[in-house]
């Protein structure tokens, strides 16, 4: 037998102890075992030192306690460690090894053992009941078994402290029932080889007693490394995991499992996982010094390894950085380079076919053509987003569908908006009307006008819908649309008309090969700003306020401003426009009468004369204007208010866009009773200039916003209307301006000398929302605009005559009708409000159009979602009565769809206020005329009267 077989025997027997030195002994003593053993197997499971194992513990590792935790006997038996916790007098019977039991034993053995072990320990309960004496070597700590809910759970991590782990005070721990038979403990992650309970143990499983050892080895240096102080072992269930192997952690489950299974074989394994899962527990262990230095070095060395990886990756990163924007440039010049090819190509394109629309105007306006109506405003992308309703704002020119008028036109408009069912059938039905109003009968049926106009919608409108694109860039994205118009549009004559041309505009033009009736957009956004307008009055020769303009600094504007004042003592205010905005948003007004010097400067006016202080040079002059120029920042500061506060809240604010995008200075008219008016004029491409609208303007309550106009204009003589027209719209052909462009005028009397003076004040390149109402007028009246007299006729309607089935006209003669019109009545109410019921309403109050004498109200519906703003048109044969049935319609709609408590927000009350001041302006001028003709009636008669007496004398 080898010699170290002594050695080997008495560790795995004795604990180490030398008590078997003779090898014949051991033999002995085996064999004397394994015949008390008898059929018992013998297991032996594979070794392995704890030390690869021990090194840190995931905080995330949650033992799952295995389904054999639970002992059918555990509400029986005490714990055998509680048992041995004290010294008793009592005698502990010896344990034999018994033989493993058959599958096929019956129950009632089992039950007998149990019976017969109860008894056995209520004895030594008693004894240790008499006894008051406690080992000192006891190290044990009672623990309630575990429960039913922490036994069954795979990941359980239960919120309890380590204070059941520490034996602070034994006498007042109760004892806890039993859960093993063989159980031990293992107290500072030592096992007393003297305690009785391990003992029992080893005896019991002596036989492979070699993987025991070391499960328990690497048991006992997991609790050392972690200080556990107190750890109960299920011995049954340290030798199940022996047996099948489950504690080898080399088997490729991981360090994880391993320590899962270790911490399995505990009976408080949960206040053993909480301990250990404290911070720096693992440092209060055994060779804790090294392990904080191997955690200190670990962590050390990666920060530095990591240092100088990342050291040597900066060059690569950096190399990937510039080849990645060298590439990203390449691709972003060559895109560039693409697009500015592309833009070149259909600008050449747009020329071509603009000289072949010039050649070719006369020709195409006498046949058969379709006109492409794409309403498209061509904004700053800083105006569209500042612009609310924006889509809504592109969609008040319904009215162009109205050329189908011309039996030779077929319109194809595209909407920026949704329209729905109700819309477009309301469409349908007015532009069948033409039958109607021409025949006078309501009850005619509609013309079969359908087939010449078509209404589509770009399916980019679902995808931008929240970007406030102007439609140019959605139907350019649109390529089914593009599509349908290039079908509808094949082997047609065609061409196409925009608001405000943008460069999109051309794209789309040159996509579906059409001409576009319109300006380029470099010069459409150069002269479509105010200086831009200005420079083309001052080249027509026409007159304008005085001003400056291309202002960009504010010595350009406090100098400027100073200058003019003095210049011109006679106005009062004087007005800030913004180069880039539309619509009276960038404009702001000041009063000069606030400046402290001014009455002083206005006695050295009147002393000198406007003429001479205009001519003269004085130092006088100098002087004043000196002192303007000294309190012009004061006041501006202090005075000068925004027209729509909405988009400029304050003058730095509006101050600092007025020098950022460019502005002008101009004056206010110096009179009491100003009047505004709009001229829509159309430049052609063979060169005519033609007058296609004009009307005097609606002010709102600030007098510096359009809200909207009569038609037609009856504040200028026409004549001298004609001659500034003419002059604009040559100026305009010189600077290659084309189609469609709006001309603004203010008439006023002259307080020095009691002369009319007219102004141009402003200046749109494109097709207007007045235009668009007017071909409304001019469809619902069947009349014609002449603006060279500025008069609307509406010839008779035409008399299908049945016996001669010859249609002639009625032998009345032509009526001349007038219009009130505005674009965008807003109110917020209207949205509560579906156009069925809001037209029932109307017809119930009387508001509606008379087909047969051409005169009443139409509407212009521009959406169906929001249904927050329409057009309204009235046709009355007078303006007073046109004014009258417009202030009417406001009235009861407002009644009809407001509450006392929801009036909502609406621009019905400032049209209302200056319906009633035109209103009396009109009466006054009528008393007036009429007075100035009785005078000369009485004149007349009294010349007529002395004449007869002068003949009798002869």
């Amino acid at each position: 037998m080898d010699s170290r077989l002594p050695a080997f025997y008495n560790k795995v027997l004795f604990g180490g102890k030398n008590l078997i030195s003779d090898p014949k002994l051991i033999a002995f003593s085996v064999s004397k075992l394994l015949s008390e053993v008898g059929t018992q197997r013998f297991v032996t499971g594979p070794t392995l030192s704890f030390a690869a194992a021990r090194e840190g513990l995931p905080k995330h590792l949650h033992p799952k306690p295995p389904p054999e935790c639970r002992d059918t006997n555990a509400g029986l038996l005490p714990s055998a460690a509680d048992l041995s916790s004290v010294q008793t007098p009592v005698q502990p019977k010896a344990v034999h090894v018994l033989q493993r039991e058959d599958s096929g034993q019956s129950k009632t053995d089992e039950t007998e053992r149990a019976s017969k072990l109860e008894m056995d320990v209520s004895r030594d309960e008693m004894a240790l009941g008499r006894s008051g004496t406690e080992s000192p070597s006891s190290r044990t700590i009672h623990t309630p078994p575990p429960s039913a809910a922490s036994a069954s759970s795979d990941n359980g991590v239960l919120n309890r402290g380590i204070a059941r782990l520490t034996p602070l005070n034994l006498q007042s721990i109760p004892v806890p029932a039993a859960v093993s038979k063989y159980p031990f403990s293992i107290a500072e992650g030592q096992i007393d080889p003297e305690d009785p309970d391990y003992c029992r143990f080893k005896k019991q499983y002596c036989l492979y007693w070699g993987a025991m050892v070391e499960a328990l080895d690497q048991l006992q240096r997991m609790l050392l490394d972690f200080a556990v102080p107190l750890a109960r072992v299920c011995g049954e269930r340290l030798a199940a995991c022996v047996q099948s192997g489950e504690l080898d952690w080399r088997d490729g489950r991981g360090r994880r499992t391993h320590v899962e299974k270790l911490l399995s074989v505990l009976e408080n394994r949960d206040e053993v996982w909480d301990l250990m899962c404290q911070p720096g527990q693992r440092y209060k262990g055994i060779e804790r010094h090294q392990a904080a230095a191997v955690c200190i070095q670990t962590c050390w060395r990666r920060y530095s390894a990591r240092t100088a990886y990342l050291l040597q990756l900066r060059p690569k990163w950096a190399a990937q950085v510039i080849a990645m924007s060298l590439l990203k440039r390449a691709k972003l010049g060559h895109l560039k380079k693409s697009l500015q090819a592309s833009r070149i190509r259909q600008l050449e394109n747009y020329r071509i076919r603009a000289e072949s629309l010039a050649a070719n105007w006369k020709h195409i306006t006498s046949s058969k053509r379709t006109i492409i109506h794409v309403p498209s405003l061509g904004y700053s992308q800083h105006q569209r987003l500042s612009l609310r309703g924006f889509d809504v704002l592109q969609n008040t020119q319904m009215g162009r569908l109205c050329d189908i008028r011309d039996e030779n036109v077929e319109v194809i408009y595209v909407s920026p908006v949704r329209l729905g069912e109700d819309v477009l059938q309301y469409y349908t039905h007015l532009l069948g009307l033409q039958t109607a109003i021409e025949l006078g009968d309501a009850s005619a049926p509609e013309s079969h006008c359908a087939k010449r106009f078509t209404i589509l919608m770009p399916e980019a409108l679902e995808y931008f819908s929240t970007r406030n694109m102007c439609l140019a860039s959605l139907l350019k994205y649109s390529p089914r649309t593009l599509q349908r118009i290039k079908n509808l549009i094949q082997g047609k004559q065609a061409y196409m008309i925009s608001s405000i041309t943008y460069i999109d505009d051309l794209a789309v033009a040159d996509e579906l090969e059409v001409p576009l009736l319109g300006t380029e957009p470099a010069v459409t956004q150069l002269y479509s700003t105010k200086s831009g307008g200005r420079r083309i009055f001052s080249s027509a020769g026409v007159d304008m306020p005085p001003g400056k303009w291309d202002i960009y600094t504010l010595e350009q504007l406090y100098e400027g401003l100073a200058r003019l004042m003095t210049e011109h003592m006679e106005v009062q205010r004087w007005l800030f426009k913004i180069d880039s905005e539309v619509g009276g948003r960038g404009t702001a007004y000041c009063d000069a009468c606030h400046l402290k010097c001014r009455p002083c400067a206005q006695q050295e006016f009147s002393r000198y004369g406007p003429e001479q202080w205009r001519t003269s040079q004085s130092q006088v002059k100098e002087s004043v204007m000196i002192k303007f120029l000294e309190e012009v920042p004061h006041l501006l500061a202090s005075y000068a208010h925004p027209v729509s506060t909405s988009c400029y809240a304050t003058w730095t604010c509006f101050q600092e866009h007025f020098l950022r995008e460019g502005g002008v200075i101009e004056a206010f008219p110096p009179s009491d009773s100003v009047t505004c008016l709009t001229v829509d004029l159309l430049v052609e491409p063979g060169g005519d200039v033609c007058m296609l609208s004009c009307g005097d303007q609606l002010r709102g309550p600030s007098g510096l916003e359009v809200v909207g106009c009569t038609v037609p204009q009856t504040s200028i003589c026409p004549d001298i209307l004609h001659s500034i027209c003419t002059r604009v719209g040559q100026a305009c052909q010189q600077r290659s301006i084309m189609g469609h462009i709006s001309l603004d005028l203010v008439t006023f009397l002259d307080p020095s000398n009691l002369e009319q003076q007219v102004w141009a004040i402003d200046l749109d390149l494109g097709y207007s929302n007045q235009l668009a109402m007017t071909q409304l007028m001019l469809m619902m009246t069947r009349g014609t605009l002449d603006c060279r007299i500025s008069k609307l006729e509406v010839p008779p309607p035409v008399r299908d005559v049945k016996s001669s089935r010859v249609k002639t006209k009625a032998k009345t003669s032509v009526t001349n009708r007038f219009a009130v019109m505005c674009t965008r009545l807003l109110h917020t109410n209207l949205s509560l409000v579906y156009y069925s019921t809001f037209f029932l309403m109307c017809k119930a109050q009387g508001i509606g159009y008379d087909v047969k004498a051409r005169q009443g109200t139409v509407f212009a519906l521009h959406d169906s979602r929001d249904r927050r703003s329409l057009g309204m048109l009235t046709i009355s044969e007078d303006l007073q009565g046109a004014l009258l049935t417009f202030a009417r319609n406001l009235s009861i709609i407002h009644q009809e769809i407001s509450a006392p408590n929801m009036q909502g927000t609406n621009n019905f009350k400032d049209l209302i206020k200056d319906i009633e001041e035109v209103l009396g302006m009109t009466v006054q001028n009528q008393t007036t005329s009429q007075e100035e003709k009785e005078i000369t009636a009485a004149e007349s008669e009294q010349l007529s009267s002395h004449k007869p007496h002068r003949s009798t004398l002869n």
